[in-house]
């Protein structure tokens, strides 16, 4: 759901680093996992390299929900399957996610994520599509001859995405749809049915307040013993010891 995307892309960002221009990356120079095409598409027409060095988590932010999580309807998808298509279209092309994830479920490979592939991820367990998909995805990516200079990365990457997914798909979907508990209603004094509280309820006592209660009130008898005690002194003048 939407409400996975700040976790989401928390998690993508790990595995994107900072500043990147390795030769043998055709996807060329990226900031975050940012390409400078990208850049430049959603949020600087005419951006240079130090532009996009200096990107903003707001401008990455934006790049990643509109290139990547609104194409692949992040936020229409089961939770844990949204996150491992999310990562999948960063690594790999929002097209290839899609058609990966289609052909996990059985349905027409489009490229496009619309309401047949959506009820049919409703339709299967959650974590049993995380692990078909992981499982193709590593495929994939062993079949790239860039697979050599990146195949660590990228297997550490996929694993660490499935185990993610896997457990963003065992949380329990908050009652209200969204993470924040809906407020209690305020009581109004005044409508029917609805009886006055005192305004300053009365606490009954704790057992730490009787203890001391009882502790005060055996010092004042011990003090009152004492004065007894020493009485005749105090009246006559007679030396006490």
């Amino acid at each position: 759901m939407d409400r996975n995307f700040a976790r989401a892309l928390s998690l993508v960002l790990k595995s994107e680093g900072g500043w990147s221009d390795n030769p043998a990356d055709p996807g060329g120079a990226t900031m975050k996992g940012v390409t400078l095409v990208n850049f430049r598409h959603y949020v600087k027409g005419d951006a240079t390299r130090a532009d996009l060095r200096a990107i903003s988590d707001d401008q990455v932010a934006t790049v990643y929900r509109r290139f990547y999580w609104d194409t692949v309807a992040g936020a229409e998808l089961p939770d844990g399957i949204d996150y491992a298509v999310f990562d999948f279209a960063v690594n790999s092309g929002p097209g290839r996610a899609a058609r990966y994830l289609q052909a996990v479920l059985d349905v027409g490979q489009d490229g496009r994520i619309g309401p047949a592939t959506l009820a049919a991820a409703r339709a299967k367990p959650a974590g049993v599509v995380i692990d078909a998909l992981c499982d193709s995805r590593l495929a994939f990516l062993e079949k790239l001859p860039t697979w050599p200079s990146f195949g660590r990365g990228w297997s550490a990457r996929v694993a660490s995405v499935r185990r993610q997914a896997l457990l963003m798909s065992a949380l329990p979907e908050p009652a209200s749809g969204d993470d924040v508990a809906p407020a209690a209603t305020p009581v109004d004094a005044g409508s029917p049915g609805v009886t006055d509280a005192p305004t300053a309820p009365l606490k009954s006592a704790s057992p730490g307040n009787a203890a001391g209660i009882l502790a005060l009130i055996a010092l004042a008898l011990g003090s009152l013993a004492a004065w007894a005690t020493h009485l005749p002194c105090n009246l006559f003048g007679v030396f006490c010891q």
